[in-house]
């Protein structure tokens, strides 16, 4: 049984792709420093697949630390790199946090995996490095121009780095997954998103909104030039999106299938929803009203971003299944889950 490492493996993309890797019968060890999420996940990945994954409590941050679990598991055959830091709002707040928490934890483990017989990687990378893109729907393709936020330019900037060491090392092979707007939950309702305090993306924010935990959903401006003047984005559901990551991260592991040993993919929908058209969704299919008002534009967010996905489905051989509305669906089950828990 090949073992599988996945950092920052109890988030919410981490987590879901965890119970993709158990169903494929992968072993899975966890590492992740528990800011941003909870140990309790554990738990909750085990009651899906029946299978726990081993774990390790270290911040990536601390070389000596990622040195000392891999030399524990160097028997690792792949790697998934998803701990990072990742709100753009904060981002722009906290600068430097997010340099040393992206970038140093990314050197860090590049460093490790480079030890390891097996040189297999897989970055979670973002349509951020994108930035306000000329065209729609976006190719991989498009310019990589000047981030807009911190959180954005942490993603070029890491890119950077792996390119440059694939390109230095010809047994290193690594792809870069330029996701667009992660969504939903587990269809069990038992694993989802769970952000620690104020939610900073749409959903989570949504969901507490119905469910009488946040008084009120701010709309970040209805004055950009889209058909509804609100923000357009790709919204990929959170299965499909983990899906992908193993069906990339076994291209690499079979070497007969890869013709480069670094590459990128977009991964979404390729299509594009306004925050009015998701909260009208949301409404529709969970019969739930919400409170929310138009507010000023914040700071880092661009127009619309939404992904040409044809590289991803001819090379990869992967396509997001899921719609919208079952993403919505998904996400106010594991929302009423919680509440559940909770009392």
């Amino acid at each position: 049984m090949d073992k599988i490492l996945v950092t920052g493996g109890l988030g919410f993309i981490g987590s879901h792709t965890v119970v993709e890797l158990h169903n494929k019968g992968y072993e899975v060890l966890i590492i992740d420093d528990l800011s941003n999420s909870e140990i309790e996940t554990i738990a909750r990945i085990q009651s899906i697949t029946g299978k726990q994954p081993l774990f390790e409590q270290i911040d990536l941050k601390v070389e000596s630390e990622v040195k000392r679990v891999f030399e524990k598991h160097n028997d690792i055959k792949g790697v998934i790199h998803f701990a990072a830091s990742k709100a753009v709002g904060e981002s722009m707040d906290k600068p430097l946090e997010y340099y040393e928490n992206n970038i140093n934890a990314l050197v860090y483990v590049l460093k490790a995996v480079r030890r390891l017989s097996f040189k297999n990687f897989i970055f979670s990378s973002s349509c951020t490095v994108y930035g306000e893109a000329d065209a729609m729907p976006i190719t991989e393709d498009a310019p990589v121009k000047p981030a807009e936020s911190p959180y954005g330019n942490t993603k070029q900037m890491g890119e950077e780095i792996i390119r440059d060491l694939c390109r230095a090392e010809r047994d290193f092979s690594a792809y870069s997954l330029r996701y667009f707007n992660p969504i939903g939950a587990h269809e069990s309702g038992k694993l989802g998103e769970l952000p620690i305090g104020i939610p900073a993306n749409l959903i989570p924010f949504i969901t507490q909104t119905a469910a009488g935990i946040r008084e009120e959903l701010s709309v970040f401006g209805d004055d950009y030039n889209t058909p509804d003047g609100t923000c357009i984005r790709d919204y990929i559901h959170v299965v499909d999106l983990a899906k992908a990551h193993i069906i990339a991260l076994e291209r690499l592991i079979d070497e007969t299938k890869t013709e480069k040993n670094y590459d990128v993919f977009n991964l979404g929908t390729g299509r594009g929803n306004s925050v009015l058209e998701v909260i009208k969704a949301f409404e529709s299919v969970t019969n739930q009203k919400l409170n929310y008002k138009i507010t000023k534009r914040r700071s880092g967010d661009i127009v619309q971003a939404y992904a040409d996905t044809t590289k991803a489905n001819a090379v990869l051989g992967w396509k997001a299944e899921m719609s919208l509305e079952t993403a919505l669906l998904h996400s106010w089950q594991w929302q009423q889950h919680l509440k559940v828990i909770k009392n």
